[in-house]
């Protein structure tokens, strides 16, 4: 593996929306940009990565989102001109040694500490009020 996920890290990675999932897909249309979450270890030495979509179409009202300021999309080496989210309300979950979908060469950037801290405090809240929609990728 060429660089070790962090979290905090924005990679390019083949993410699965919930309605692709429910329709019975496998496979993200297209990689995307993805923020990377959390990186938790387990038991086993496996790595849980908790992986969030950033999109350039606005959110509706019904999702949870973070706008990514200007100066966090260039730190993360995204479109700084662009308007981007994240989106907070579903994640894919994936094990990084078993991944099919995990580009090792993917790694885009980085959000500041701070940015990240703030998306993981929205995330780990919605979270555990259960607004939020898990993605497996695992399968």
């Amino acid at each position: 593996m060429t660089t070790r996920p962090q979290q905090g890290d924005v990679w390019s990675y083949d993410y699965l929306w919930q309605r692709e999932h429910e329709a019975g897909q496998e496979h993200g249309r297209k990689p995307r940009p993805t923020a990377l979450v959390a990186t938790v270890a387990s038991q086993d030495g496996t790595t849980n990565l908790f992986i969030l979509p950033i999109t350039s179409k606005t959110p509706g009202k019904d999702r949870l989102a973070l706008e990514v300021p200007q100066i966090e999309r260039r730190r993360a080496g995204l479109d700084a001109d662009k308007r981007l989210w994240i989106i907070l309300d579903e994640y894919n979950h994936d094990i990084l040694e078993a991944s099919y979908h995990f580009d090792p060469n993917g790694r885009l950037g980085a959000f500041s500490a701070m940015f990240i801290r703030n998306a993981l405090r929205s995330f780990s809240d919605a979270a555990r009020s259960r607004q939020t929609r898990r993605v497996p990728r695992t399968d």
